[in-house]
């Protein structure tokens, strides 16, 4: 016995030993070399800020991020009704660590080339932290391009938005330091049919009165809110802010914060406008076209988040196996193991280089139309198949840590349950195939930029080619909406396998085959013979 007299406890064995801080830039060999190929003079903000949120510490802050919901007091000891939102200290934490490395103003205030393209570089790092606070730095992010179409009624907003500070105090617009942007648009009898909305608008001026209410607000706790209402010349569009110049609240009243099943950190409530002031933006009638802009760009960072949780599973299942010892060998070293944990692998690389060249696309636009529409339909299909694979992908990693990986103590349960919100979020599945096949109808420039980036990747790899021939002899005959998922889901593998084989990945063979060529089986780990699953997890 210790001379303490202390029990001699046993020490565990065969259990992977605390991975302490996670490279989330040093480890990322993938997104270190696109980061400094394509936004090179971002690349040391994209580092200090991965650097920052990888750290033992800020771990642990976002797992009490998700541990500690906010919570919703409507009426103080009074009985006045205040609607205020309280947000665990670890919520602002990472708000303050986001907007003011740029994650929201970044792409609209830097001059060097790539500054979208470091933003998506960024919302691929948090959502391997802490996905809630990505909510509204995205939408901050995504509405300042319509703030700036609004002209002066609304430079005040778009100096807050830009200022890249974070400032939670419950005044005014003008006297804030930095400021975020939500969103209201889905009612209940509508969802994604936003023009079957009832929420109404009253015209006082130059303003208008809002009444009506909105099923889904996002981070209520915005200074402002993008929002739709019928106008007397139809739907609308609106900036509501929550105070007013006064310093009063405006008249929105919460309902209810909505109990999620992930994203956990963040508040979506359900909210009323009871004659709530707001500001026309953009044309009344033209309300589904000036929000659009701002959900075009939200859908940049829905195709990136899937990524960026893809990569932390694969790394938590990865280090799990690299360190368990089964039937006398390291578990990574099991010929199935290997199997499976390298056809994730195939994914993420997949998901990574699609959604990084469509952040590329995002950067281009402004000057290079056929950019804009490469963006315009790579953004719906790096959306769609990033997010249809994040569920199954992450559950396949969960089951590599088998029970352990299913208790609260590690982060695969938070990332099991984030893995489906990005594709629900801003056009679930037919959704987003709807307006792929809407893109190339009414658009046909769309399909012409996709083919011109997939065609720069032809001649490297035969099944690549036989697929693109298959893929686009299918789109020339003609497809319904019945067929718009087949097309959608082709026309994403094809999207993805180009940047890898231009890129030279790794994984490039390995994609086409398991995914274009149909060498393998529908589960993750019935790969084809011949690959080189060791040197793909070797670029893990």
């Amino acid at each position: 016995m210790p001379e303490t007299g202390t029990p001699d406890w046993p020490t565990a064995n065969n259990q992977p030993a605390p991975y302490g801080d996670l490279a989330l830039w040093d480890g990322d060999g993938l997104l270190r070399a696109e980061i400094q190929r394509i936004a090179p003079a971002h690349a040391d903000r994209v580092k200090a800020f991965a650097e920052a949120i990888g750290t033992e510490e800020a771990l642990a802050l976002g797992r009490d991020a998700n541990r500690y919901p906010p919570q919703l007091t409507q009426f103080d000891r009074f009985g006045n009704r205040i609607d205020r939102i309280d947000f665990h200290p670890a919520y602002h934490h990472f708000m303050r660590e986001g907007l003011e490395v740029g994650y929201a103003a970044l792409a609209h205030t830097a001059t060097e080339p790539g500054s979208h393209s470091a933003h998506a570089a960024m919302v691929y790092l948090l959502s391997q932290i802490e996905p809630g606070t990505c909510c509204p730095m995205t939408m901050t992010y995504a509405a300042i391009p319509v703030l700036e179409a609004g002209g002066a009624p609304f430079s005040a907003w778009v100096k807050g938005c830009l200022a890249a500070r974070y400032d939670p105090a419950d005044r005014p617009a003008v006297d804030k330091s930095g400021l975020t942007i939500g969103m209201a648009m889905t009612e209940k009898q509508g969802g994604s049919d936003v023009r079957a909305n009832t929420t109404r608008a009253e015209r006082d001026g130059e303003h208008a009165r809002l009444y009506g209410h909105k099923w889904f607000c996002s981070a209520p706790a915005s200074d402002g809110f993008l929002t739709l209402a019928q106008a007397e010349k139809g739907l609308s569009c609106y900036l509501v802010p929550r105070i007013l110049p006064d310093g009063t609240r405006n008249a929105i009243a919460i309902d209810r914060l909505k109990d999620k099943l992930g994203n956990r950190a963040n508040a979506s409530a359900e909210i009323r406008y009871e004659g709530a002031f707001a500001i026309p933006l953009g044309e009344e009638g033209d309300g589904v076209r000036t929000i659009l802009r701002m959900v075009h760009h939200t859908r940049l960072d829905t195709a990136m988040a899937p990524a960026g949780l893809m990569r932390r599973a694969l790394v938590e299942a990865k280090w799990w196996a690299d360190n368990r010892i089964v039937f006398g060998k390291p578990l990574a070293d099991q010929p199935l193991m290997r199997a499976v944990l390298a056809d994730l692998a195939l994914d993420w690389r997949g998901a990574l280089m699609m959604g990084l060249r469509v952040a590329r696309a995002f950067d281009n636009s402004g000057s290079d139309q056929a950019e804009a529409a490469l963006a315009r339909i790579g953004v719906a299909l790096a959306k769609f198949w990033a997010n249809m694979r994040c569920p199954a992908f992450v559950l396949e990693a969960m089951q590599t840590l088998g029970g352990s990986g299913y208790v609260e103590d590690g982060p695969m349960p938070w990332l099991y349950r984030e893995a489906p919100l990005n594709g629900i979020w801003e056009g679930s599945g037919n959704i987003i195939c709807l307006d792929v096949l809407r893109s190339i109808e009414k658009a046909p420039e769309t399909l012409d930029a996709l083919a011109a980036e997939i065609e720069l990747a032809v001649g490297t790899h035969h099944g690549f080619d036989a697929a693109m021939t298959d893929c686009f002899a299918l789109v020339h005959r003609g497809i319904g909406e019945r067929e718009a998922r087949v097309l959608t889901e082709r026309l994403a593998l094809l999207f993805a396998a180009s940047q890898l084989l231009k890129s030279g990945d790794v994984a490039a063979d390995g994609f086409i085959r398991a995914r274009l060529a149909g060498e393998g089986g529908t589960l993750y780990g019935a790969l084809p013979g011949g690959i080189d699953e060791k040197a793909i997890l070797d670029s893990v």
